[in-house]
């Protein structure tokens, strides 16, 4: 019996045979989904722009929830890196969701194209229900669909589901050099003064871009971030996700038994990268409270052209985490001005806790977006190119927190003072901000 499928290569003895099962099998698929298009969505005769005649209620909001509950899209970005695909950041239920499918809006008549989607959960879950996912779709031929929507069936009312601008479908130039993605912001988040320091202390490095998944932040941090967005160098993504899901604070699972683990930082990270792909030459992804600082170079171009340089097959480059405990203070740099504003002055901070042995030493990174299709926090899961883990004597990722040895006595701590090289440009450009913002 001769099969046929899309990706099924139908076989005889004969090349007749052959060659007339291919064309019934094409024939079939063909006429398949003209019928489909046909029954439910007739052809535009009236010639308007595709956001008009693409149906569905236009999302609005960062985290979108599907009729089950069980499914939340992010975003769909375009993606012909292997084949042209739409990839839809998205956050399921990796249980419960068992079939989806992309409704794709071709241009330039509006007419709809339904294909089957592969759910692919990403594998760093850490056990959680909930867990960051793309929901890939091929698209169909001859058509440029500008947006998408997504549905648990091949079949229903197109205007009752939201539809979603498909990112990325044009390309465009680099717009920046670096951008530093930071997820997620959460628990009131009040530390202003490592804040400000960090944003100051990344725009002398070189980055040009923050982009910040925010779900919450106190009435004093929004003033900050309002000012960084009108300078145009914060981009603020809300990211109500504890409106929709039971949120930890936890990474493992184990650890609180919620919906998603660490207010779905794995999702946001991801949905970062593509957003990103194409206007930004690299990627950084950290903490608030993390600064990847370069030892060997005076800025981040100067350290990733070297880097580059020496690596050449590399798209993921890995800095070791250390921790700076805040609770082991150098008094230098007491400005008396900055002691009314909450948070912690980075700047008193220049001792290290060493490394242990028997613990593995986290890392945060620089990627190049372009070549990474799934990432986690510490390491990327798939990606084209090569992964470098980056000597600590050329970088490290100054990481002020409280401590993970707390017992340990000072004279143990390493010193290092490395972040005092930009003392003089980061002070005069913290007061700058701090004097149009808080003081």
């Amino acid at each position: 019996m001769l099969h046929c499928g899309r990706k099924h290569i139908c076989g005889g003895v004969a090349f007749v045979l052959a060659f007339a099962s291919i064309f019934i099998c094409s024939w079939n698929d063909f006429q398949l989904q003209k019928n489909i298009t046909r029954k439910f969505f007739p052809q535009a005769t009236i010639a308007s722009p595709a956001s008009q005649l693409c149906r569905g209620k236009p999302a609005q909001n960062a985290i979108t929830p599907l009729e089950d509950n069980r499914t939340f899209i992010i975003s769909p970005y375009f993606d012909d890196r292997e084949s042209k695909v739409t990839r839809v950041i998205s956050i399921v239920h990796h249980e419960d969701v068992k079939e989806l499918y992309c409704w794709f809006c071709c241009q330039p008549d509006g007419k709809i194209y339904v294909s089957k989607a592969k759910i692919d959960v990403h594998s760093d879950r850490f056990e959680f229900p909930y867990g960051a996912t793309d929901i890939v779709c091929l698209e169909p031929e001859n058509c440029d669909p500008a947006y998408v929507s997504i549905h648990q069936s091949a079949h229903g009312n197109i205007d009752q589901l939201p539809r979603f601008e498909i990112r990325n479908r044009k390309a465009e130039s680099f717009s920046v050099d670096f951008t530093v993605c930071i997820s997620t912001m959460f628990g009131n988040y009040n530390n202003v003064l490592q804040f400000i320091q960090s944003m100051e202390m990344y725009k002398i490095l070189g980055v040009q871009k923050v982009v910040i998944y925010k779900n919450n932040c106190s009435q004093l941090m929004e003033k900050v971030l309002k000012f960084y967005v009108e300078e145009g160098i914060v981009e603020i993504v809300p990211w109500p996700i504890n409106s929709y899901l039971k949120v930890s604070s936890k990474w493992h699972h184990s650890m609180d038994s919620k919906d998603i683990g660490y207010y779905g930082q794995i999702t946001a990270l991801n949905d970062c990268i593509y957003r990103n792909m194409q206007r930004s030459r690299f990627v950084a992804l950290n903490d608030a409270d993390e600064i990847i600082l370069p030892l060997e170079h005076p800025d981040w171009k100067t350290m990733m052209s070297s880097l580059q340089e020496q690596n050449p097959g590399a798209s993921v480059f890995l800095f070791e985490n250390h921790i700076f405990p805040e609770t082991i203070t150098t008094p230098v740099f007491n400005i008396s001005s900055w002691n009314s504003v909450p948070g912690v002055n980075i700047l008193q901070h220049v001792h290290r806790e060493p490394d242990r042995k028997e613990v593995f030493n986290p890392r945060k990174m620089i990627i190049d977006p372009r070549k990474v299709i799934q990432t986690s926090v510490h390491s990327v899961l798939h990606a084209y190119g090569n992964s470098v883990n980056v000597p600590m004597d050329v970088a490290l990722v100054y990481h002020c927190r409280v401590p993970l040895q707390g017992s340990l006595p000072r004279e143990s701590l390493i010193r290092d003072t490395t972040l005092w090289r930009y003392n003089l440009s980061l002070i005069m450009n913290v007061n700058k901000v701090l004097h149009q913002t808080v003081l």
